[in-house]
């Protein structure tokens, strides 16, 4: 059943609300994806702040045009949907990257990143990128590294005598 002009009104208003607070957006390609795995990907995007909406690509061509972001929609073959993220800008990426690994039949075609058109091969190498978190770790990791092994050696040090003393002794 095809939708009416105050549906239509109502989605297009709503995917322009959506497109002016987010902070990534990412488009792919769900033909052939089941309901239910659909659904999941809903709920994990949901879980860190981010949206998943489907729309006729009309509808989403002209929300992007309203707000002065120039692409064809009609010329990407497909159904399309779209990855809000309100968060941050990789966290999308992310989690649709690790779901395009476990179901081939979602496609990551591109994407919004700071209002520039990204394909989709740069979308995927900013998904592969480490968390902010893990990045942290590391350089705590290797800030702390000389100076736990600094200790480690005056301690093999302190217990060869300890160890040379021991033996004397007996």
């Amino acid at each position: 059943m095809p939708l009416t002009k105050t549906q239509k009104k109502k989605i297009l208003e709503d995917l322009k609300e959506k497109i002016a607070r987010q902070k990534a957006m990412i488009f792919v390609d769900f033909t052939g994806l089941k309901v239910k795995d659909l659904s999941n990907l809903r709920k994990k995007l949901k879980g860190i702040g981010n949206e998943i909406k489907v729309a006729k690509k009309t509808l989403i061509g002209l929300a992007l045009k309203s707000a002065k972001l120039e692409i064809e929609t009609k010329k990407i073959s497909g159904e399309i949907a779209v990855i809000f993220g309100y968060q941050d800008e990789i966290s999308p990426a992310k989690i649709v990257y690790q779901f395009s690994r476990e179901h081939p039949n979602l496609k990551i075609l591109g994407g919004i990143i700071e209002n520039k058109l990204r394909e989709a091969e740069q979308i995927i190498t900013l998904a592969q990128l480490p968390t902010r978190e893990e990045l942290l770790a590391r350089l705590v990791g290797s800030i702390s590294a000389p100076v736990s092994n600094f200790v480690n050696v005056l301690q093999g040090n302190i217990k060869g005598l300890i160890t040379v003393l021991a033996k004397a002794k007996t």
